[in-house]
């Protein structure tokens, strides 16, 4: 759907849509409950505005949306097929991989839930790293990072849906 499309939708054929870019019912109201959008860059700063009060119960119910990064995500919904694609680079060598499963547990066991970092376009050895940092954050600093990714990816799929781009495209 372009733009217009989305302006035009039924909130029940919108509503959906958003909820796969963030399944934080807060956010998709305020985003959904926004339109008509005079452009593009309305929408996401809508989006914006809205993904930066999210919720510590908020991000804990969209992070079970998401899978542990360098995991193939499973199922054929969109937002399998999306992280999928956002993932598409975290292919990497035995080493790499392995490094990967053991930050993603010891990431875990620190914070209670799964690492989420905005991967699209970044090499695993990147991930990597980001994710070594990040396991010398506190809980509250770790909390506000992982808000931000979340809201990246968010505005990243939201940008999918009105951009006609297929779900599985770049």
């Amino acid at each position: 759907m372009d733009l217009s499309d989305f302006n035009a939708a039924a909130s029940a054929d919108v509503t959906p849509a958003l909820l796969a870019c963030c399944d934080v019912p807060a956010w998709a109201t305020a985003v959904r409950d926004g339109r008509p959008y005079p452009d593009l860059g309305s929408l996401l700063a809508t989006a914006d505005e809205a993904a930066r009060r999210f919720t510590r119960a908020d991000v804990d119910r969209a992070l079970a949306a998401h899978p542990r990064i360098g995991d193939r995500p499973q199922g054929q919904g969109t937002e399998a097929v999306w992280s999928r694609h956002e993932q598409s680079a975290v292919r990497s060598d035995a080493d790499t991989r392995l490094a990967l499963a053991e930050g993603n547990r010891a990431y875990e066991d620190r914070f209670g839930r799964v690492f989420l970092i905005c991967a699209a376009g970044l090499p695993a050895e990147d991930i990597l790293t980001a994710l070594q940092a990040r396991l010398g954050n506190d809980q509250e600093t770790e909390a506000a990072v992982v808000a931000d990714e979340l809201r990246k990816i968010a505005l990243l799929r939201l940008r999918r849906v009105v951009e006609s781009s297929p779900v599985g495209a770049a």
